[in-house]
């Protein structure tokens, strides 16, 4: 029998069993040994592996030396966010380009930094030639953050100094990445759709004039149209995505490769690898496939029993994918509430109210209320659980009209200005390769001539 590519023989099928028997852990031995698991403590407070200047998520006050839950809040260099989205909001402009500056820089830029800023993007926002033919169009991918991934390996070989990683090379390098994950992106959502989906291929020209958002909505739609709103409200995603804090995995892998010394092409395409992960980036799109579920599976959207007694459901592993998790709700650091997720949540009702949604958003609303409080009774865990920035984000790209293909990549479009800023920093700290213990657990046995194998 020929054998297919990616084919589950019954030979593997016997192996991963073999392999399942033979190389797990017990869970036990992490608190024999006490090894933070997931670098992690118990009460799941992160292992301090590093220092950054970058951001800073703060979800607790130090009252009398002791630590009291709060607000969350996020700093990009310092600068509450909050107050960063609500200087460009009031002024009525785009945010996204500054707030790459203050990532990459340190400060905000004053109006002639940024159109300088700003035009050098524009001009760093064009793909090699026959880039598009030869490697979009060529095995287009049905997940766009392998087709990403791929496209920013295959730049290392368009590259005249790649392995360079004098800091002047390194940041020329990433603001070209910054300026093309958008059109990567797009044209690799285009050509999957034709090829696959035997849509009509669109390949629309970026727009010097045009912020990342409005490009983004540019490149996507066949007519290229889209109103100030939804440009805005994309705008702000980008924004709340662009960075958080040095200790969010694919952040940490930025900072772990470029402590080997590699390529900045090495470097991102290892963090795509992270952010793609359903535990980080890829966490919208379990939110909206959850919610799509859950509309399904709920009658009256409106009944709080119901609503209750399917998130029950989906904490005892019975519904949806049986993972025991409410996708959208909890993190690692936040516990009383994620500022993202406030700022987002400004703008859900009126653009539901916009597209027809309403009764949409009221499901939301109603989740996001009693999910806190069923977590707490099912799981007894007393640490504030509160809608994270996932929880709107996949809401809101459906809204604009954004298909779920590219819900992930649109983080990476935004986070590619934090690894950026992360890897520059972590070769300003040359500081030395990083290599964590593991203890090792395996208990020492001779050597066996195969002859005497069994």
């Amino acid at each position: 029998m020929d054998y297919q590519y990616s084919e589950i023989t019954p030979e593997i099928i016997a192996l991963a069993k073999l392999c399942t028997e033979k190389c797990g852990v017990d869970p036990a031995l992490y608190t024999k040994y006490e090894v933070k698991r997931g670098l992690r403590d118990i009460n799941g407070k992160g292992v301090v592996a590093g220092l950054t200047e970058i951001s800073e998520v703060h979800a607790n006050d130090i009252i009398n030396g002791e630590s009291i839950p709060c607000e969350g809040r996020l700093y990009y260099r310092g600068i509450n966010v909050e107050e960063l989205v609500a200087g460009f909001m009031n002024d009525g402009r785009f945010g996204f380009e500054e707030t790459v500056y203050l990532l990459l820089f340190g400060s905000l830029p004053n109006q002639t930094q940024l159109n300088d800023f700003r035009d050098l993007l524009s001009r760093y926002r064009t793909l090699p030639t026959t880039f598009v033919r030869d490697i979009i169009m060529k095995a287009p991918s049905p997940d766009m953050m392998n087709t990403l991934a791929r496209s920013v390996l295959t730049l290392y070989a368009y590259d005249d100094l790649p392995n360079d990683t004098s800091i002047a090379n390194v940041l020329a390098q990433c603001m070209q990445l910054i300026a093309l994950f958008p059109v990567l992106a797009v044209y690799g959502y285009h050509s999957f759709r034709h090829y696959h989906d035997d849509q009509s291929l669109i390949i629309h020209s970026p727009q010097p004039q045009l912020s990342t958002a409005e490009n983004i909505l540019h490149l996507l739609r066949s007519d290229s149209q889209y109103t100030q709103m939804e440009a805005r409200v994309l705008d702000l995603a980008l924004v709340l995505h662009a960075e958080h804090g040095g200790g969010n995995n694919s952040s940490f892998t930025t900072h772990v490769v470029s402590s080997s010394g590699t390529d900045t092409y090495s470097v991102i395409a290892a963090a795509l690898g992270s952010l793609k992960g359903p535990k980080h980036g890829g966490a919208n799109i379990k939110v909206t496939q959850m919610f799509d579920d859950m509309k399904k599976t709920v009658n009256n959207w409106t009944d709080e029993e119901e609503v209750k007694r399917y998130l029950v459901s989906l904490l005892r592993r019975e519904g949806f994918d049986k993972t025991g998790l409410i996708y959208g709700m909890g993190h690692a650091v936040y516990s009383l509430s994620d500022p993202r997720a406030k700022l987002m949540g400004q703008f859900v009702k009126g653009l539901s109210e916009e597209k027809g949604r309403q009764e949409e958003y009221a499901l939301y609303s109603l989740v996001e209320r009693i999910a806190p409080k069923v977590i707490a009774e099912e799981r007894r865990i007393y640490k504030g659980v509160s809608a994270n920035v996932d929880f709107y984000s996949g809401f809101i790209y459906s809204m604009l009209d954004l298909p779920a293909e590219l819900y992930t990549p649109l983080f990476a479009i935004a986070r590619i200005a934090g690894w950026s800023a992360h890897r520059i920093e972590e070769l300003l700290n040359d500081s030395k390769i990083m290599r964590p213990a593991y203890q090792n657990i395996a208990e020492h046995q001779p050597y066996k001539p195969l002859k005497e194998r069994i």
